[in-house]
């Protein structure tokens, strides 16, 4: 877990052509994936966008990708997990 803010930003282009940056926030590996949490770089509380992004980057593949819907929620628990258990010592 990333010890604090500040981490690398990514521009990533959805399939419509539109660039997002997100700052890169945590990492774990399972099963030889690795998946990435990011939030809004440029973050306004007050969009309903606003929140945070699973991606996920397949062995041998340098490209990031969407989360099935099976893995979404299973992932999302672990990096929230993650995200308090600092909370919790």
């Amino acid at each position: 877990m990333a010890d604090e803010f500040g981490g690398d930003i990514y521009t990533i282009t959805d399939e419509d052509g539109v660039e997002y940056s997100l700052e890169h926030v945590d990492t774990f590996e399972e099963n030889d994936v690795y998946y990435l949490a990011f939030l809004p770089a440029y973050m306004d509380e007050d969009d309903p966008d606003y929140g945070i992004v699973l991606l996920k980057r397949l062995p041998g593949s340098e490209e990031l990708e969407n989360l099935s819907e099976d893995e979404e929620d299973r992932i999302y628990e672990i990096f929230m997990d993650r995200l308090f258990e600092d909370d919790e010592e």
